[in-house]
């Protein structure tokens, strides 16, 4: 069985309030060496037996363009295991 590791965050254009809030924070409690903080979204897709590895590409590519992303502000990447 193949896995998809799916990870969404904002574009780099795109205003991270809650990454600044995380970057604030680190540095109150001492992790100075932080220079900034992206938050995102992490999704594990379990696919199914017998789909090549081109096939399990397309699908995961759109099913994250279409359904896990908001394309105006947001960008993936993903990784799939076997």
């Amino acid at each position: 069985m193949m896995k998809a590791h799916v990870y969404v965050t904002l574009k780099t254009s795109v205003l991270d309030p809650q990454g600044q809030t995380i970057h604030n924070a680190l540095r109150k409690i001492g992790f100075a060496q932080v220079e900034a903080v992206r938050q995102g979204k992490y999704f594990a897709l379990s696919l199914a037996d017998g789909l090549s590895p081109a096939d399990a590409k397309a699908l995961v590519e759109r099913i994250a363009r279409e359904v896990l992303t908001n394309p105006v502000i947001e960008e993936f990447t993903y990784r799939i295991e076997e």
